[in-house]
């Protein structure tokens, strides 16, 4: 705790030293907590276990409006947001004693990242943990939306299975068949080493090449053309933003089945919906979406696509270790120790 205090009463705005450590700040009160605002409820005891070092606000199972929460971490040196609670300009503005933002998961596309590096403010995330996850989910996905899983489901529960039909709910084999990743981080890996257990074959799009074994490298527009199942797993930037466009979508393989488990700006939804209501792609599984939580009525009203409530990390045993790499980089962070997930 002294280490943070002593930090927290030096000149405000002194530059990021060299060693990794958040930079300075002031405080009200010497010897006073620091405030860390939580921007709503995150699974785990992580962060009961930081009451005893600092003033722990917020956390709410549903999440105050936007101009409540500024009014309640006025003062807070720690802002924990999920990726959907931005953190701008107007934001930092606001939260002039701002020093962290130790965000829940690993996008960054809901931070400003300029306006934190122009006032100073260190970015962390939580990176890793949810590898594993979200690919199981990717390939859930992608094998409910190969074999009318949801459909079936529908079906079934409305009563309407009274006889046996061969012809009826026809998808698609998943083994032998191409699979393309666009985006070959540790999420695209991850999925890429799920497909050779089901005997895919395996082609990625990415800004660099990539050491791994028996992998293609292609343009992005000859992955489209070539594959079977499409993946996206790349972050969203200005460069990958509307990336999915009408035009590339018309460069899917006809009969293509699309998944994204990324972010959903990164695939124009109206043009996807058109894609599957003209039998242009067969099916898609999609668990972003461009306005969450709110999900475009064109892509809901499309029977042949699975659809999920981002839930990519969504295991207990991801989301809790995501809650305590959040918490410990915190308590890093009041103890003037070098934090481990920055950002920027």
């Amino acid at each position: 705790m002294g280490a943070y205090i002593a930090r927290m009463t030096r000149h405000e705005g002194r530059a990021q030293g060299g060693d990794g450590n958040p930079p300075s700040a002031t405080t009200r009160g010497t010897g006073a907590k620091p405030i860390v605002y939580v921007a709503r409820a995150l699974p785990g005891d992580a962060f009961a276990r930081l009451r005893e070092l600092t003033d722990l606000r917020g956390g709410d199972p549903t999440p105050r409006p936007r101009e409540e929460q500024i009014a309640l971490a006025a003062d807070a040196v720690v802002y924990v947001p999920t990726y959907l609670d931005p953190v701008d300009a107007a934001l930092l503005e606001a939260l002039p004693l701002l020093r962290l933002v130790a965000s829940y998961g690993v996008g960054t596309d809901h931070i400003d990242l300029a306006a934190c590096r122009a006032r100073g403010v260190v970015i962390t995330n939580t990176p890793g943990v949810l590898t594993e996850a979200t690919a199981d989910l990717t390939f859930a996905l992608l094998l409910a939306a190969a074999r009318r899983v949801a459909e079936g489901d529908r079906f079934v529960r409305a009563g309407l299975w009274t006889s046996i039909d061969p012809t009826q709910f026809l998808g698609c084999d998943v083994h032998g068949r191409m699979l393309g990743l666009i985006g070959f981080g540790r999420i695209g890996q991850a999925v890429a080493r799920r497909a050779y257990g089901f005997g895919m074959k395996v082609i990625y799009a990415s800004p660099r090449t990539v050491d791994f074994p028996g992998l293609r490298r292609l343009p992005l527009e000859e992955l489209l053309a070539a594959a079977d199942f499409v993946s996206i797993h790349c972050p969203l930037t200005e460069e990958t933003r509307g990336l999915l466009s009408k035009e590339r979508l018309a460069l899917m393989k006809p009969g293509a089945v699309l998944v994204n488990t990324a972010r959903g700006a990164i695939v124009d939804e109206t043009a996807l919906a058109d894609a599957l209501a003209s039998g242009h792609l067969r099916a898609a599984g999609i668990d972003v979406f461009t306005a969450e939580p709110s999900v475009s009525p064109v892509l809901r009203a499309q029977p042949h696509v699975v659809l999920t409530p981002h839930i990519g990390s969504g295991s207990t045993e991801a989301r809790l270790a995501m809650s305590q790499i959040v918490a410990d980089e915190i308590r890093r962070f009041v103890a003037g120790e070098h934090l481990r997930h920055r950002v920027v």
